[in-house]
C-alpha cells in the first residue's frame, strides 16, 4: 500500500484518522501502532519473513539500548553487537544476492538459486535503529523504557517506507500524548495533498518518458532525446522523493508529530557539496553524524579527511543499492566533492552563474550513473549524450525528440518550475482560505482521476 493509492486515500486514511481522533488521547499510541503494523503487513503480506525481521529488529534495538544503559562497562561491546546485527540484517537482504550472482559468474559450478526479496523500508528503519542505540551510547538520550513508544518511533507509517530518517530526539517529546489542533490537522492535510500532487501529476508522467527511453533502447535514441530523457529523470526523482517527504510531513502534522524536512531546493545549488546539504537532508545528516565525524571528520589532516570522505560517499552509494553503478556513483560524488573542497569550491561560490551551469550538467550526469544499473547500457547511454568517436547525433528516426517533446513538454516545464522557489512564493501570497481550498480540491480530484486511470507508479525510493 502506498500513499498514492485508492486503498490508502479512501480506506486506510478515513478509517484510521476517524479512530485516532475519536479515541481518548491516552489510547492514540496504541491505535497508531496497530495502524502502522497494518500498513506494513499490507505491503509485506506475501513475505511473512519480512514482517518477522521487522519485529525482531525493533525488539533487538529496544533491548540493546537498555543493555547499554545498564551495563556501562560493556556498553561499547553491546553497541558494536547491536550495530553488527543491524548491518548483517541489511546486508543479507540487500547485498548477499548481488554477491552470489557475481560469484556465480566466476564460478558457474556454484549454481545457487536465490529468491531473496528486499524487505520494504529496511534501509530506513535500520538506520533509525542504529542512530538510536548510538545516541544512547553517547548519552545524548535516555533509553526508552516503553516498548510501545519505541515501536511507534521505528514503525510510524507516515515515514516508515522511505523516510525521512528521524532521530529519536526529533520526536521523543511527541511520543507521549498528542492532541493536534484543528488548524494543524487542516494544514497537515493540505501539505499531504500538495505532496500527492507533486508525485502523481508531475513525477509520474516524467517517469514515463524515462521508461520510454529504456523501452526503445539507448542505442536507438538521438542525442537530443537522450538529454531530454535525462532531464526528465532528474526532475522526476526529485519531485517523486520530495513529494513523498512532503506527504510524510503532512501526515505527521495530522498526527501531532513534527517530521524534519528532507529537501531545501537542491537544484538551486552552486556546487555538489551544497547540493548534498540540500538533498535528502536526513540521510546526509546521518552519514555526517554517525560515520564522518566518528572517523575523525576533517580534524586529522588533509589525507585523513579525504579518506573519511571516500568512506562516506562509498557507503552512500552502497546504501542506495547493490550494483557496480552505485559504487561508481558514490566514487563520482566523492571525486566532485573532494575537488570542490580543495580546488574549485571557492571559485564556484564566487561565480554563481558558473556554479549553476556546472550543476545543471553535474547533477544530470550523476543521475544517469545512478539510474542505469547495467554498465554496458550506461556506456551506451553516455555515447548518445556525447556523440563523439563516430556516434551519430541522430537515431534511425531522425526527429524522435520532437515526438516526445510534444508529448511531455508541459510536464518538463512545470516540473522544472517546481524545482525552483517561484511557485511556492506565488502560493504563499494567497491569503484567501477559500481559494487555497479550491486549489487543493482541484489537485486532489485530478490525482484521484489519474490514479483511477492507472497513471500511477511506485515511489522510486521504495527500492532502496
Amino acid at each position: 500500500m502506498v500513499f498514492s493509492s485508492i486503498q490508502f486515500l479512501f480506506i486506510f486514511m478515513p478509517v484510521f484518522f476517524t479512530a485516532y481522533y475519536a479515541a481518548p488521547v491516552k489510547f492514540r499510541n496504541i491505535i497508531l501502532l496497530f495502524a502502522s503494523a497494518a500498513f506494513y503487513i499490507a505491503g509485506a503480506f506475501h513475505y511473512p519473513l519480512h514482517i518477522a525481521v521487522f519485529v525482531l529488529s525493533i525488539i533487538t534495538d529496544y533491548l540493546t539500548a537498555l543493555f547499554i544503559e545498564k551495563n556501562q562497562k560493556q556498553k561499547k561491546l553491546i553497541l558494536t553487537a547491536g550495530i553488527l546485527i543491524n548491518i548483517l540484517n541489511l546486508s543479507f537482504f540487500k547485498y548477499f544476492p548481488f554477491i552470489i550472482f557475481e560469484a556465480q559468474k566466476l564460478f558457474p559450478e556454484l549454481n545457487i538459486q536465490l529468491n531473496i526479496v528486499l524487505p520494504i523500508g529496511i534501509s530506513f528503519y535500520t538506520f533509525q535503529g542504529i542512530s538510536y542505540i548510538a545516541d544512547v551510547y553517547k548519552g545524548k538520550i535516555k533509553a526508552e523504557r516503553s516498548l510501545l513508544k519505541f515501536s511507534i518511533y521505528i514503525s510510524m507509517f507516515e515515514q516508515l517506507i522511505a523516510g525521512p530518517i528521524i532521530k529519536y530526539s526529533d520526536i521523543s517529546e511527541n511520543l507521549g500524548q498528542r492532541n493536534p489542533k484543528p488548524q494543524e490537522i487542516l494544514k497537515g492535510a493540505g501539505t499531504f495533498i500538495f505532496g500527492l500532487g507533486l508525485k502523481v501529476l508531475l513525477a509520474n508522467p516524467l517517469g514515463k518518458l524515462w521508461a520510454d527511453l529504456k523501452t526503445i533502447g539507448y542505442d536507438s535514441i538521438s542525442t537530443p532525446l537522450a538529454w531530454m530523457g535525462l532531464i526528465a529523470f532528474s526532475i522526476q526523482i526529485y519531485l517523486d522523493f520530495f513529494g513523498y517527504s512532503v506527504m510524510a510531513i503532512g501526515l505527521g502534522e495530522m498526527l501531532g508529530f513534527k517530521i524534519p524536512k528532507n529537501f531545501d531546493f537542491p537544484y538551486l545549488s552552486r556546487s555538489m557539496t551544497e547540493f548534498w546539504r540540500r538533498w535528502h537532508i536526513t540521510l546526509g545528516s546521518w552519514f555526517r553524524e554517525y560515520i564522518y565525524i566518528p572517523l575523525g571528520g576533517n580534524r586529522k589532516g588533509k589525507c585523513r579527511t579525504v579518506l573519511n570522505l571516500l568512506a562516506v560517499w562509498l557507503l552512500t552509494g552502497i546504501w542506495h543499492g547493490a550494483g557496480y553503478n552505485f559504487i561508481l556513483w558514490g566514487l563520482l560524488l566523492f571525486t566532485l566533492i573532494t575537488l570542490e573542497k580543495y580546488i574549485t569550491g571557492n571559485f564556484l561560490n564566487r561565480h554563481p552563474a558558473v556554479g549553476h551551469l556546472y550543476m545543471l550538467f553535474a547533477i544530470s550526469l550523476t543521475w544517469a550513473v545512478f539510474a542505469i544499473e547495467d554498465t554496458a547500457q550506461l556506456f551506451e547511454f553516455f555515447s548518445r549524450l556525447f556523440p563523439f568517436f563516430g556516434q551519430s547525433v541522430f537515431s534511425s528516426f531522425r526527429y524522435d525528440y520532437m515526438k516526445y517533446l510534444n508529448m511531455y513538454y508541459p510536464f518538463i516545464i512545470f516540473g522544472f518550475l517546481f524545482c525552483t522557489r517561484l511557485p511556492y512564493k506565488i502560493l504563499k501570497k494567497i491569503r484567501n482560505k477559500g481559494i487555497i481550498a479550491i486549489i487543493l480540491l482541484l489537485i486532489f480530484s485530478t490525482v484521484v482521476y489519474c490514479i483511477l486511470k492507472g497513471f500511477d507508479d511506485p515511489f522510486l525510493y521504495f527500492r532502496f
